[in-house]
């Protein structure tokens, strides 16, 4: 049986890990026993930071949501409660942009939810 060469596969797997490593600190981004150790705690914290993300993204819309409604005399939870009341069924992402984009809409809804509370 004939003796089987992966150079060109083994050295392709090398180039492919040192690329993605590239701008690592030190030997992280030069030698490739550090590079793999780099790259797969990378794309541990990558695999977990996506999930991460969606939770961050609800809490700034909560923050942006509540940051509106103050001045209209209702804190969020009221809010929340109060479309819940009026069976209106809008999330977060909505609700905030909402709130940037189109305040005088937002009034109307926090009006609707004022009313549903009484």
């Amino acid at each position: 049986m004939p003796k089987v060469n992966t150079h060109v596969a083994s050295r392709k797997r090398r180039k492919k890990i040192l690329k993605s490593t590239r701008g690592y600190f030190g030997n992280a981004s030069r030698l490739i026993k550090f590079a793999k150790q780099a790259a797969d705690r990378a794309g541990q914290f990558a695999f977990g930071h996506r999930r991460k993300k969606k939770g961050e993204f609800r809490k700034l819309w909560i923050v942006r949501i509540n940051a509106a409604c103050r001045p209209e005399g209702i804190s969020y939870s009221r809010l929340i409660s109060g479309l819940k009341a009026a069976n209106i069924e809008m999330d977060r992402k909505q609700m905030s942009e909402l709130a940037i984009h189109d305040p005088v809409a937002f009034k109307v809804l926090v009006g609707q939810a004022k009313a549903a509370l009484k």
